[in-house]
């Protein structure tokens, strides 16, 4: 995972900067513990923070849209030990300790779909407890939203995402009527649409 500014200080001395250590095994993934006002206050390993009942950590949710007005989703990768093969917005994931959301969502996006949004602007945050019953994992998030713009064409890593599509706010009702969705994505598309309605005009029909 490359290393940025914001993140280099949470890796230790004795972890390279791809994020493995000098034995080889990966480094644990930590995110940051917070209180029921989102105020910082711990960190707990990735998987260990998820296991039920969950912990409340810090997230962030992306919704990028093209010129036309559509959302772009992504489907997770089949690969994943959470949520696997599932459709979800275009990109979420979860700060590291210290890290801002606001440069999680920037560097994740470009991590996982190989695109910088032209635009991103922050959407509020909302708090969830979700358990996934496929995985028997629990989303306990302070998650927060942003929203924005894509020119470029996807390149999404295909260790991270099985695919990607533009979807309408027509097309996503049909979709999400008849395919799998992750457990939290109604839940953050709904703390954003003030966010996106703004963005998009009442035309969209989000």
């Amino acid at each position: 995972m490359p290393t940025t500014p914001a993140t280099a200080a949470q890796i230790s001395p004795e972890i390279t900067s791809n994020g493995v250590q000098p034995s080889g095994v990966p480094a644990p993934i930590m995110l940051e513990l917070v209180d029921e006002e989102g105020r910082t206050i711990g960190t707990a390993e990735k998987l260990a923070a998820h296991q039920a009942p969950g912990r409340l950590h810090r997230a962030f949710s992306v919704f990028l849209f093209d010129e036309s007005g559509r959302l772009l989703l992504q489907r997770r990768a089949l690969g994943k030990y959470h949520s696997p093969g599932v459709w979800s917005n275009t990109c979420c994931g979860h700060p590291y300790p210290g890290e801002a959301p606001f440069a999680a969502a920037a560097r994740r996006t470009f991590e996982e779909l190989g695109v910088s949004p032209t635009l991103l602007a922050e959407a509020g945050t909302v708090r969830y407890n979700h358990p996934d019953p496929a995985s028997g994992l629990v989303e306990q998030e302070f998650n927060h939203l942003f929203v924005g713009l894509v020119q470029a064409a996807p390149r999404p890593d295909p260790e991270e995402i099985e695919s990607t599509d533009f979807v309408t706010a027509e097309e996503l009702v049909e979709r999400h009527a008849a395919a799998p969705f992750s457990a939290w994505f109604m839940t953050v598309l709904d703390a954003a649409r003030p966010a996106i309605r703004e963005l998009t005009g009442p035309s969209g029909g989000w």
